[in-house]
């Protein structure tokens, strides 16, 4: 890096006043935006000054401004044959390279400056889906919450788990994990029945799977087929005991039938093993409420609200809270609660009633 700059500051020592002059209008062209002037000044630097890399790495720019990168290449690969060390004239021509659909030849030059955007997304084009993501994590840690970086990132973990099923489907077609995977894409697609067929022979295959039961039990669910989804997700705590979800997932398919006092006791294992989780307080203070535990039930649904402040949950919480106090008889509460709901509440979405 040192070397290159040092090349490029004896290059500029012996530079022309013309050339001088030309570079300075150039400069203040691209300033202004008018990225045709700039090429233009930039093209009479490089006839008066063929031997200064700086010269086709600017023109190279301009092209690119002007959204030409196909032309922008020819500049780039030319001050990299008078410097090749200049990292500035590698970064640009990956740049340029990639935007033409050259990802294998863009790579090397990405590689050499750590451009690791870019070089995830050449990587994506050339199947090199592990080290994509790799790159791309790393972007994403400098540069969190950017949505193109989002996107290539979600995109690439996608590609390569496309990659490691159809990998495991074609080597091993009648394994468990084959048609658990078959089941998972079949309950992504909704085609409930499919996946029901594929859950049951991964777990005739290999009954000790973690997840499977609670997989299976959400396909039940899915369908409000609530006694099905119990016994799965009973058969899930039994493989997997320090499974917080499971013991959630068994605590509401079993509110859904009436059974508070059994709900409430697997919602208090899974609020046991994995404290605070929103879903878990509020079918908590439901099963209380539904026992005649109105205390117990305003702790569990309190707690949540100091997690959850802008949901479709807090809304429906307030609601609950609302209903709750008015069986007590504190009005005032009720309207603070209901007008929290209000300002919450959905036009299209309304609040699940605790059940009476």
């Amino acid at each position: 890096m040192i070397g290159a700059l040092l090349v490029l500051w004896l290059a500029w020592q012996t530079v022309c006043p013309e050339a001088l002059q030309h570079m300075q209008a150039a400069t203040e062209a691209e300033k202004q935006k008018q990225f045709d002037r700039a090429v233009s000044e930039f093209q009479k630097v490089t006839e008066l000054e063929p031997k200064l890399p700086d010269g086709f790495v600017r023109l190279g720019q301009a092209y690119m401004e002007k959204h030409d990168y196909g032309t922008a290449i020819v500049p780039l690969k030319h001050a990299l044959e008078l410097a090749p060390d200049l990292a500035g004239a590698h970064q640009l021509l990956g740049y340029a390279l990639l935007a033409q659909g050259y990802a294998a030849e863009a790579i090397p030059h990405l590689e050499r400056v750590n451009e690791q955007t870019a070089l995830g997304i050449a990587q994506i084009e050339t199947g090199q889906l592990p080290q994509a993501v790799t790159n791309l994590q790393a972007a994403l840690a400098k540069h969190p919450n950017d949505p193109d970086l989002l996107y290539y990132l979600g995109r690439a973990s996608g590609l390569l788990s496309k990659q490691s099923i159809d990998t495991l489907l074609a080597t091993h077609p009648n394994s468990a994990r084959a048609h658990q995977a078959l089941a998972e894409n079949y309950f992504v697609l909704r085609q409930m029945p499919q996946a029901e067929k594929e859950f049951q022979e991964a777990l005739r295959l290999r009954p000790d799977i973690p997840k499977l039961h609670l997989e299976l039990g959400e396909v039940y669910a899915g369908s409000s087929q609530w006694p099905k989804a119990e016994e799965e997700f009973r058969a899930e705590t039994k493989v997997q005991p320090g499974n917080a979800e499971a013991h959630y997932r068994l605590g509401a398919a079993l509110l859904q039938q009436g059974k508070a006092r059994e709900a409430r006791a697997a919602l208090q294992i899974a609020d046991h093993l994995q404290p605070d989780m929103p879903e878990t307080l509020y079918s908590l203070g439901k099963a209380a409420a539904l026992e005649g535990d109105a205390a117990a039930g305003e702790r569990a649904w309190t707690r949540l609200l100091t997690l959850e402040k802008n949901t479709s949950l807090a809304a429906q919480t307030h609601f609950a809270l609302a209903g709750l106090y008015r069986k007590q008889g504190k009005v005032a509460a009720a309207d603070r609660e209901m007008q929290e709901f209000q300002k919450l509440q959905s036009p299209v979405t309304q609040p699940e009633a605790v059940q009476k």
